[in-house]
């Protein structure tokens, strides 16, 4: 829950939280008095990256916070995030920092998350009073995106399943006047067979949620969100320690209608549309099998070589509906593959478009807002890599290496969208492993603050 932020009280008399660099920690102690410096000397207070130091005043109270930037320091929303994990108890106000109070703030915010819904988890207990108010009503949408994305993901699957996921979704865009229509049983069979055949297995229905927003003649944005709300492998099951974390396969999704919230709190003028296979990937004796073939919405057969490779067939039928409507902008997010991971971390997801105008966009709003994305080529020579002997195409790397996995996910999915000039797909991880700056433990928006902040520029 984020509840870290509040709007300024002078009532509430909070704590003035001075932001001090190491170079002149020492100056600015010997001015504060004798008392101060002894006591910071005495406790080591050198001004280090995220240390504070409470200054006493004569009668004992606290007179002013100190807060370290260290040497060097250029990003206060790091430096927010710092001061959240770090501050006792109280509520602060930042001084001498009117211009930058955004960012700190939404560095504090991001860091104060916890996801308490079934657990008394210790909340962060220091508060950030925002002096304005303009400043907190721009930060609503982004903050509210974040906690949409990483409360989704961190929720269980036994309480997120296709139809929870689609509640959920039915609830964000009803409440802000959209609609939503879910396809399912006979429909979804005949016109989705790709995500019918992965959601088959279990006894948790397969849809496809269909939400759209905005004026019908605004630009049409799509987003396509990967809906895998538990995977177990299917036949070619996992292994106990890869099912672990297999509630967050359905990263993607969370982080589409984390990006929908955002643009719909915001009011973009634009006619959004969010298209979620919402699927299990469940064993049964109804479970799809390797070697099997289907014939896609799009047409194409797909030969199946391993089941485990599920997300990139129910994004196909999914990228296929999205892209018959020709948007000006398709974006599909996924926990994808394991590959991605290996070549970038959990930190860093590649993303991969042909479009060279948005790649440069989506890497400048990325720097911009510390909201780190790394664009990856989709390298045409690798479609080898997928080709079958019996059908169209197949949906894992039938070469015998296991070489370019996330690249040949990407080029899997681009057979997928021909009339969308402008396609990029995200291959995420959703999930923080170590807490770190603004990212908490659990569940996480990877690359939406920055293609908010894209679709801001856009779209004003």
């Amino acid at each position: 829950m984020f509840n870290s932020l509040l709007p300024f009280d002078d009532k509430a008399k909070p704590y003035f939280l001075q932001i001090v660099e190491s170079d002149n920690c020492v100056e600015l102690l010997n001015n504060l008095g004798q008392l101060a410096s002894g006591l910071a000397n005495a406790q080591g207070f050198v001004a280090e990256h995220g240390t504070c130091f409470l200054v006493p005043s004569a009668d004992g109270t606290i007179a002013r916070v100190l807060l370290g930037a260290g040497e060097n320091f250029d990003n206060l929303m790091h430096l927010g995030a710092a001061a959240a994990k770090s501050l006792p108890k109280g509520a602060y106000i930042l001084e001498g920092q009117d211009e930058n109070e955004a960012e700190f703030a939404l560095g504090f915010a991001l860091a104060s998350y916890r996801y308490s819904d079934y657990s008394k988890q210790k909340a962060c207990n220091a508060q950030l009073m925002v002096k304005s108010q303009s400043v907190l009503e721009a930060l609503s949408p982004v903050i509210s995106g974040v906690q949409v994305a990483r409360d989704l993901i961190n929720t269980p699957a036994n309480d997120m399943g296709p139809e929870e996921l689609a509640k959920a979704a039915t609830d964000a865009f009803e409440k802000k006047g959209g609609t939503v229509k879910i396809i399912m049983a006979e429909e979804l069979e005949n016109g989705f067979p790709l995500i019918h055949a992965v959601g088959k297995g279990s006894d948790r229905a397969p849809r496809l949620i269909d939400a759209a927003w905005g004026d019908v003649d605004a630009p049409k944005i799509t987003l396509v969100g990967k809906g895998v709300v538990f995977d177990t492998g299917g036949l070619d099951l996992k292994p106990a320690s890869g099912m672990l974390l297999m509630k967050k396969d359905m990263g993607g999704a969370a982080n589409v209608l984390g990006l929908a919230t955002m643009v719909m709190e915001a009011q973009l003028p634009v006619r959004l549309r969010v298209l979620i296979p919402a699927v299990e990937n469940s064993v049964s004796g109804n479970s799809f099998r390797p070697s099997d073939v289907f014939k896609s919405r799009k047409g194409l057969t797909v030969e199946i070589g391993n089941t485990d490779a599920e997300g990139r067939l129910v994004l196909a039928d999914a990228l296929t509906f999205a892209d018959e409507e020709k948007p000006e902008l398709l974006i599909d997010m996924a926990t994808l593959t394991g590959a991605a991971r290996v070549a970038l971390g959990p930190d860093l997801p590649p993303f991969y478009t042909d479009d060279e105008e948005l790649a440069e966009t989506v890497s400048v709003h990325s720097e911009a807002v510390s909201d780190p994305l790394w664009r990856m080529p989709l390298w045409k020579p690798y479609e080898k890599y997928i080709t079958s002997k019996i059908a169209d195409i197949a949906n894992i790397n039938t070469s015998g290496a296991g070489f370019a996995g996330s690249i040949t996910a990407g080029l899997f999915l681009k057979r997928f969208v021909e009339n969308t000039s402008s396609w990029a797909h995200f291959d995420i991880y959703g999930w923080t492993p170590i807490e770190k700056d603004v990212r908490t433990y659990g569940g996480e928006a990877h690359g939406i603050r920055a293609l908010f902040d894209m679709l801001s520029a856009n779209y004003k």
